[in-house]
């Protein structure tokens, strides 16, 4: 073993949003842990890195809170304090029937914040950069990986070489960990982009979270907070059908401004745009299963969903925050933290929350992303109904709130 050689107790591939995350969440209970990203960690921390935002819910930030997070990305997140959805028609304005929500429904926190992504990845940085135990190894990959019933051995494209308990695979949808492992995934393609961008407009949003169903696709603009000058900010989420989405992306900032308009209105005035835009296409996935020998997957590496309701991030912390759980318990206990047992108790802990979730957004897209008469009044008719039953609309906000079942420790707001 050369002096750059590394034992740990906890092996992450991926130090995106959610491998750093889990990450910093296990070094701060006391683990060992090696966290490899191939991305520069300056690329990441710059502002045009992918121009996304992500919807935290309440139970989410409750996690980041509790591993030493919150505060170093509190200074970007805008409280959702209301959701204004709507069906409707490009140019035709909104259905009049339509469902809200308000966060005094059920209490007197946010249902959730937004915060852009490059906020959260600063924070998650900076909180990595001063826990001796954590190893940020980036920008590396893994040139090799070999999992056995003693434990994990792992060498970077570097040369070093790294032992572990248990290897995380955080590396995303197109997964290696997973392929490697010989995990099969179900995939469904919804024919659709998601353009984001950063929406400057004249009125302020007022904590309001808009989503017009449209259809091609959701359309949503999310409250941000506004800049140091005062403007007013909204992240945009449009979802459109593919072979339409790159002329959109192409249109100059005027033109691309009157599109949103179309499918808007002008409730918050007018809009002003850059340049500055992105799209990615929209699918979802799910692992058959998500461990094998020494091996757990969390996040996008397990399942990816459409951004229809701002789940998909969530869903990775609460896969942190249990797999955490049982890891931290396990090794207290003196337990094998890369047992069998072990990694069954997380798979079960999640599966049943993760097949819930991207079974009912998969039944949500299919049911809004199109223009057939029947099905648009009986999807208004359903919205109206909802807006006027207080109980069920209550139990849909705390399932948004990832506050209902069986919550980690870290999602109830406790400590590791």
């Amino acid at each position: 073993m050369s002096e750059k050689d590394l034992t740990v107790e906890v092996l992450v591939v991926g130090g995106g949003l959610v491998g750093l995350t889990l990450g910093v969440a296990l070094a701060s209970a006391g683990l060992e842990v090696a966290v490899i990203d191939r991305e520069p960690p300056g690329s990441q921390k710059a502002a045009p890195f992918d121009g996304r935002s992500s919807a935290i819910a309440l139970g989410s930030q409750r996690v980041f809170e509790q591993i030493g997070l919150w505060q170093g990305m509190s200074w970007a997140a805008e409280a959702i304090q209301h959701i204004e959805i709507t069906d409707g028609q490009i140019d035709r304005g909104a259905s009049s029937l339509s469902m809200s929500y308000d966060f005094r429904d059920v209490g007197n926190v946010p249902m959730g914040w937004i915060v852009e992504n490059r906020a959260i990845r600063l924070a998650t940085h900076e909180k990595a950069a001063r826990l001796s135990n954590l190893h940020h190894l980036a920008p590396h990959s893994l040139a090799r990986l070999e999992r056995n019933k003693r434990g994990v051995n792992a060498q970077l494209d570097d040369g070093r070489n790294l032992s572990a308990s248990l290897v995380i695979g955080a590396d995303g949808r197109n997964s290696q960990l997973r392929k490697e492992a010989g995990i099969k995934v179900a995939e469904t393609d919804y024919h659709q982009n998601g353009i984001v961008c950063t929406v400057v407009h004249e009125k302020p949003h007022k904590g309001v979270a808009f989503e017009h169903f449209l259809p091609s696709g959701p359309f949503a603009l999310l409250p941000l907070p506004d800049s140091e000058e005062g403007v007013h900010r909204s992240s945009l989420v449009w979802s459109e059908k593919r072979e339409l989405a790159d002329d959109y992306l192409a249109l100059d900032n005027t033109g691309f401004a009157a599109e949103l308009h179309r499918r808007f209105g002008q409730a918050l005035g007018d809009f002003t745009v850059t340049d500055m835009r992105w799209s990615y296409p929209l699918s979802s996935l799910h692992a058959e299963r998500y461990t094998d020998l020494r091996l757990a997957l969390v996040g996008d590496s397990a399942h990816g969903m459409h951004p229809i309701a701002g789940q998909g991030l969530n869903l990775g912390l609460r896969d942190v925050a249990a797999l955490a759980e049982v890891i931290v318990d396990a090794r207290r206990a003196g337990l094998d933290i890369g047992s069998v047992q072990v990694l069954e108790d997380y798979a079960r802990w999640r599966r049943f929350d993760n097949v819930l979730l991207l079974g009912a957004m998969d039944g949500l897209v299919k049911l809004f992303s199109n223009d057939l008469a029947p099905l648009r009044i009986a999807r208004d008719l359903g919205l109206a109904t909802v807006d006027k039953l207080p109980p069920v609309k209550r139990f849909f906000m705390k399932h948004a709130m990832g506050i209902v079942g069986d919550l980690p420790r870290l999602m109830r707001g406790e400590s590791l």
